[in-house]
């Protein structure tokens, strides 16, 4: 196979390894992986919107929409600045906490098929 489509053929693979993960995620969890950072995320500190949007690197736009799902489904809670009123801070409620305890946030493994497609690349 020549190089040029080696790696789009990569990149295909890993495009479609993240697809399942994220996938495999949502059905372990009950929620998107985006929803499943804010979590990790807001274990940490309460945040802001925009501090969230930085972290989980996605528009202003996309990231309140994400918030707003993890507040539908109780996880976190909004409530107003004490320096500047104007801004919105998010925290985790109770069982936002129960939920991220059981993410393991802190736990850096990748799942194998994402970290072979890498070594292959590699090579």
């Amino acid at each position: 196979m020549e190089k040029k489509y080696k790696s789009l053929s990569y990149i295909r693979e890993l495009y479609q390894a993240i697809v399942d993960f994220e996938m495999g995620f949502q059905q372990m969890y009950d929620m998107t992986f985006n929803e499943g950072v804010v979590l990790c995320a807001l274990k940490r500190t309460p945040l802001s919107s925009g501090e969230l949007a930085k972290e989980l690197k996605l528009s202003a736009s996309n990231t309140s929409k994400v918030i707003k799902s993890v507040e539908d489904k109780g996880f976190i809670e909004r409530y107003m600045g004490q320096k500047d009123r104007r801004k919105m801070y998010f925290s985790l409620t109770e069982s936002g906490k129960v939920k991220v305890n059981s993410l393991k946030c802190d736990e850096s493994q990748m799942p194998a098929k994402l970290r072979d497609i890498l070594r292959e690349i590699e090579k």
